[in-house]
């Protein structure tokens, strides 16, 4: 990347990765899988030729390839043969760095970029993130791991979410998802070795059209500790707090951050108006939990105007029994 002094350059950065999180370092940023960043660069530095940098950001206790990426930002009429300088990169097991740059990040708020954000809220969800175990008689030790989303475990259904939905056809999914989880517990305490049963189940949670909605997720330690990047289809959402532990449903709202949050569509807790009319999948940005089941979707009502309902599907629609196996 070749750059002239005193211009600023924008970079639009995505994390294509299937299972980590990663630095990012011209200055240190920190991006979830599935998640893209604006940043603005100044080419303020000594001109010369420096190393961009990118690794594995490790707060799981889980084997990954601690390997760094690099490119190279050079100023113009430097030439190549000058040694590029490292960029600092924080510890690759660096919470403490993580927990804070999310909680230092702003919108602008401003008068040609505002945080309109809803503050009125029509429905409040708490869903608590984990690991469980299933019978499986062809598995090792006759069970495997799955993970859910307040103890429910998605089944993928044989159609598309939409159709059904469109044509109101029965027994494809329901629309129990629970608001919170069905048992509560210590959900950052010591791992509970009983009663990892997980349920099963094409469940959704069903909203009116153009509601707001306070989505809290909650991590916890069952089996695996892990950092879950969680991405909804439809539409983005405010970033109005995070944090370590319990949540506190009634301490903790008075610290979010109501005035300037920034938008994002994949974070930890979340809150904003729910997605447009139709069917939106929400799940984990994490391959492998996503296939364990760590899913969900949303129903949203159609609205009133001419413009707020599903479309019939076209008439070439092809079945998905064709594109089994």
């Amino acid at each position: 990347m070749e750059v002239e002094s005193g211009k600023t350059y924008l970079l639009r950065i995505i994390n294509a990765a299937l299972n980590d999180d990663l630095f990012f370092a011209i200055s240190a940023i920190l991006i979830a899988p599935g998640q893209t960043t604006n940043v603005l660069v100044r080419a303020n530095w000594l001109a010369g030729r420096y190393f961009i940098a990118a690794r594995p950001f490790m707060d799981a206790p889980l084997p990954v390839e601690n390997k760094t990426a690099t490119a190279i930002l050079q100023y113009k009429g430097i030439p190549n043969i000058v040694l590029p300088t490292r960029p600092q990169l924080p510890a690759s097991n660096d919470t403490d760095f993580a927990l804070s740059y999310n909680k230092k990040l702003r919108s602008l708020n401003s008068a040609k970029f505002p945080a309109i954000l809803p503050l009125k809220v029509d429905r409040k969800l708490f869903y608590t993130v984990g690991c469980g175990k299933d019978l499986c008689t062809t598995c090792v030790k006759g069970t495997r791991l799955l993970a859910s989303l307040n103890n429910i475990s998605f089944v993928m259904p044989k159609m598309g979410l939409l159709q059904p939905h469109y044509f109101n056809t029965k027994r494809v999914f329901r629309i129990d998802f629970p608001d919170k989880p069905p048992k509560p517990f210590n959900d950052t305490g010591a791992p509970l070795t009983a009663d990892l049963g997980t349920a099963h189940g094409t469940r959704l949670s069903k909203f009116a059209f153009n509601s707001t909605v306070e989505l809290a997720l909650q991590d916890t330690n069952l089996l695996k500790v892990e950092s879950h990047p969680f991405h909804l289809h439809g539409c983005n959402f405010f970033v109005i707090g995070t944090g370590i532990g319990n949540f506190d449903p009634v301490k903790d709202p008075s610290k979010f951050n109501l005035v300037d949050p920034i938008e994002r569509n994949t974070v930890g807790i979340l809150l904003g108006v729910g997605p447009p009319f139709g069917v939106w999948f929400m799940h984990c940005h994490l391959e492998l939990d996503t296939g364990w089941g760590l899913k969900m979707a949303f129903v949203v009502e159609d609205g009133t105007g001419a413009d707020q309902s599903i479309q019939p599907p076209s008439k070439d629609l092809p079945p998905c029994y064709l594109f089994e196996n």
